[in-house]
């Protein structure tokens, strides 16, 4: 990470918001919360880091090197939104298709390609997948996600 967790919320905190908005921490957070729960003034850091990703997001300001994890982002949450769970092979392909289709560089259609026959042969990822009996709830996870972000 370009900044820490505590670097972004003081940028925030002086009113330097853009510069919090343009780092790469922001795309590098995975959300595991631990910065939250370790913060001695109770910050809800992680959710600042989602806001910060949001506001990137609808400004469109998203740096060149950050554009793959926006797709895999965008590819993970439809492949779980589409089938209740993930189904690895197609957010695969959605994911270096995107990837291509944004950064022309056909060295991300078969990154990682020649790993396929290991994570098949120990059944780490499948061909076919089955989708999740309860959709609807997946449907208002996703429906009560929306409308309280931006």
């Amino acid at each position: 990470m370009d900044l820490v967790p505590s670097q972004v919320m003081r940028l925030m905190q002086l009113g330097q918001s853009e510069r919090a908005l343009h780092s790469q921490a922001i795309w590098q957070c995975v959300s595991c919360q631990t910065c939250t729960a370790r913060c001695p003034k109770q910050v809800d850091c992680a959710g600042v880091m989602d806001f910060l990703r949001e506001k990137a997001l609808a400004e469109d300001s998203i740096a060149p090197e950050q554009q793959p994890v926006v797709v895999f982002q965008k590819a993970f949450l439809d492949n779980v939104r589409r089938n209740g769970r993930v189904n690895e092979l197609e957010l695969t392909m959605r994911f270096k298709a995107g990837v291509f289709l944004r950064t022309r560089q056909a060295g991300w259609l078969f990154k990682d390609a020649g790993l396929a026959p290991q994570l098949r042969k120990r059944e780490r990822i499948h061909l076919t997948s089955e989708k999740a009996q309860d959709r609807a709830l997946v449907e208002r996870i996703f429906a009560r996600c929306s409308s309280s972000s931006l």
